[in-house]
């Protein structure tokens, strides 16, 4: 599966059937399950959806940061360049990490080392990947920071991350970030803990680099307002697997997977009639009990309805949340692979027609990107399992 841009250029990055396992007091979970994209020089991919779906754990397993044990590679690769960076010594990802492919991490309170200054932590990064004297080091990280917004930056060089804000945090980790120059960004909540104006000047930030720099970013947000402005791919990611992957005109346009159709229906609309806000039914499922079939088949009103309609022997009913209620047996006993429903729109359900020259969604999911600003994501619960993997 690849969006391959119009110069045809080859992809900087191809993630291939990524499998991660963690190992933990409740047994093996997988919250990455054949994740597959691709990304080009210059083009920015969207990696979007609830938190805990595996978003995070698949941004670190690029840069080969998820601690094993309890972590596990199951199997795929991650192609940079041509090179697979999962059979890569150590020491040759040190040359990498950091440097050709740089991370901004979604906790900027922990991310940074509470007992070095700022222009250390900077410097130190500077210096072992661009290979400058102390003073030119210091030099580029005056410039990082000053490009991020950070007033007199000379003296914040010398100042310690509790001597700061959370937001100036989340800023010198980006500036940290940017200041080797990479050729693919990883940006994780880039934006957290930012004020709407800041927000938007980071945003254009980054866009402005990518633009000066060629550089790449895959962007992993639960915003849907940063995505529609930022994102030229968007890949839809639901407990632990890709299911809708198209351009961002085409799925804002015409989303096709119902658990993405859901996420448009819940987004509040400027101008719009004050009522009750759209849910997605139920909640998210737990990682180390998925559901047989397609995981999204217990919340899928588009399987109740065709269920209703349905012969009897083409549906079973199931219990979810103490409610009981009819879906089609092929959504509760296969789990839908990625497929191509429209030119460069891939979905994964059962229940997508073909594409016939028709409309495949009615004109109410019509969005053409009419997205509020910082239209979040919220999952719905708080899995154990997740929080001990996090620990």
């Amino acid at each position: 599966m690849s969006m391959t841009p119009s110069n045809n250029s080859r992809p900087l990055l191809e993630v291939s059937n990524l499998n991660i396992a963690f190992q933990t007091s409740r047994g093996q979970i997988r919250p990455v399950r054949d994740v597959s994209f691709s990304i080009y020089p210059g083009q920015t991919v969207a990696l979007v959806g609830e938190s805990g779906c595996g978003k995070s754990v698949t941004a670190l397993s690029i840069l080969r940061l998820i601690p094993c044990p309890p972590g596990q590679v199951l199997g795929g690769c991650v192609l940079y360049q041509g090179r697979d960076l999962l059979s890569l010594s150590e020491k040759q990802m040190q040359s990498i990490r950091g440097g050709e492919i740089a991370m901004i991490f979604q906790e900027p309170m922990t991310s940074l080392n509470p007992v070095y200054t700022i222009g250390d932590q900077i410097v130190e990064a500077i210096t072992l990947h661009q290979h400058v004297g102390l003073g030119e080091a210091y030099r580029i990280a005056e410039q990082a920071l000053r490009e991020v917004g950070i007033a007199d930056p000379a003296r914040r060089l010398h100042e310690y991350p509790h001597q700061m804000s959370g937001g100036m945090r989340q800023r010198v980790m980006i500036a940290m970030a940017l200041s080797c120059r990479p050729k693919l960004l990883i940006a994780d909540e880039p934006t957290t803990a930012l004020d709407v104006t800041i927000q938007a000047q980071i945003l254009e930030l980054l866009r402005r680099l990518q633009r000066d720099r060629g550089m790449a970013i895959l962007l992993i947000t639960h915003d849907l307002g940063v995505v529609a402005e930022n994102a030229d791919v968007v890949n839809v990611m639901y407990a632990s697997r890709i299911v809708e992957t198209a351009t961002v005109e085409d799925l804002f346009d015409h989303p096709l997977h119902p658990y993405t159709q859901g996420l448009f229906r819940s987004v509040p609309r400027l101008g719009a009639q004050a009522e009750r806000l759209a849910t997605i039914p139920g909640t998210v499922p737990n990682p180390a009990r998925f559901p047989v079939g397609c995981k999204f088949h217990t919340r899928c009103t588009r399987t109740r309805e065709l269920a209703a309609a349905a012969p009897a022997e083409q549906t079973i009913q199931v219990l979810c949340a103490g409610e009981r209620f009819g879906v089609l047996r092929q959504c509760r006993d296969d789990e839908p692979l990625l497929r191509e429903i429209q030119p460069r729109h891939w979905a994964a359900c059962h229940q997508i027609p073909d594409y016939q020259g028709k409309p495949l969604t009615e004109p109410h999911l019509q969005h053409k990107r009419e997205v509020v600003p910082e239209a979040h994501i919220v999952a719905m619960e708080s899995d154990a399992a997740v929080q001990e993997v996090a620990r």
